[in-house]
């Protein structure tokens, strides 16, 4: 079913999370699929629906902080780390942010890929803390799109490409910030970021204080392999210097994805010939914020144009920023050569 996000509607989404079906939903990130997050045979409907490897994590979504103590060990955590949880969730919970913490034996090892840490997430968003909240106050929610490809901002991502396997689909319009929580892990004594996100860095660290970031052999949080939230149409990745220095092709078969139009305006001076309908930006202003709830809608229009490639502009290197390259870098990941970071077509 289809639905629009009404109370009404929520009850109804209830009823099929508590009898083990799956109900796609908004967060104030992006749509989930969500299950009851102690069901093994529901989370098993995740993975089946999505295509999704056991070996990646789920998010288990919270409506509020009592619920940890369902699902976390606190006794597996120091002093600091306690402290560390207690200034965090204190401060940027509600909000798109997720933290790996110990679990306890109840945490269905499949709903953590047999790792004995858990990824919790308390979200920012009315219509996915009353469906929580009123159905078993722990839903495990991964981002409602086949494994690896771009993730839904809108309910007709889903529909378009989950369609019949989700029970209920409930349209609560766009999300607001448009890419995945930031992933935390607090199971050390130093936090450390494991995916950027929704959350930026700035944000954490004026609590934390500096914190390190995944060395990236951990597999403790969902979006960590290379080749990720990825479009169908080759993706290829550049600095605003190398941007404005790529030409048209006589062909015209490709797209231009530009963070802001102070770019464009200098890669249009030199490219009199482009066709307007293959030019994208982010943000007008160059805002992160902007850009980064535009970025996986404009992707999902781009594929629906079956043009050749995307070249897309890379952001600054700070806020959302962060996130918004992390998500352009592993959708091109494919198109790279193992030993560039970014790559550039010849």
């Amino acid at each position: 079913m289809y639905l629009p996000l009404t109370s009404a509607n929520i009850e109804i989404a209830v009823s099929v999370i508590k009898n083990g079906g799956l109900v796609a939903f908004p967060t104030e990130t992006v749509y989930g699929l969500g299950a009851d997050a102690l069901n093994t045979k529901a989370l098993a409907k995740i993975f089946e629906t999505k295509r999704r490897p056991f070996f990646d994590p789920l998010i288990i979504h919270i409506a509020e902080l009592a619920s940890l103590q369902k699902i976390i060990d606190y006794k597996a955590l120091g002093d600091v780390q306690k402290d560390m949880l207690l200034k965090i969730s204190g401060l940027l919970w509600p909000g798109p942010l997720t933290l790996v913490l110990p679990k306890l034996s109840i945490v269905p090892d499949l709903a953590t890929a047999g790792l004995p840490s858990v990824a919790v997430r308390f979200p920012n968003h009315d219509g996915a803390l009353e469906l929580i909240r009123k159905s078993t106050g722990l839903i495990a929610a991964p981002s409602a799109n086949p494994f690896g490809y771009l993730s839904p901002t809108l309910a007709e991502h889903v529909r378009d490409q989950l369609g019949g396997m989700v029970d209920i689909i409930l349209d609560g319009g766009r999300t607001g910030i448009g890419v995945e929580s930031t992933v935390l892990d607090l199971t050390h004594n130093a936090p450390r970021i494991l995916r950027q996100g929704g959350t930026t860095q700035e944000q954490i660290e004026a609590v934390t204080g500096s914190i390190a970031h995944n060395t990236g052999t951990s597999r403790a949080s969902p979006g960590l392999l290379k080749s990720h939230y990825a479009p169908h149409t080759p993706l290829f990745l550049y600095t605003a210097e190398e941007m404005t220095s790529l030409d048209v092709h006589a062909d015209k078969t490709e797209v231009f994805l530009f963070f802001d139009k102070a770019t464009f305006d200098k890669w249009a001076a030199r490219n009199k010939t482009y066709d307007i309908q293959n030019i994208f930006i982010l943000s007008e202003t160059g805002s992160e914020y902007e850009a980064a709830s535009n970025l996986f809608e404009t992707l999902h229009i781009i594929d629906k144009l079956h043009v050749s490639a995307i070249n897309a502009q890379k952001c600054r290197e700070s806020g959302l920023g962060r996130a918004i390259n992390d998500r352009l870098k592993k959708a091109s990941a494919a198109n790279m050569h193992p030993d560039m970071m970014f790559i550039t077509k010849k």
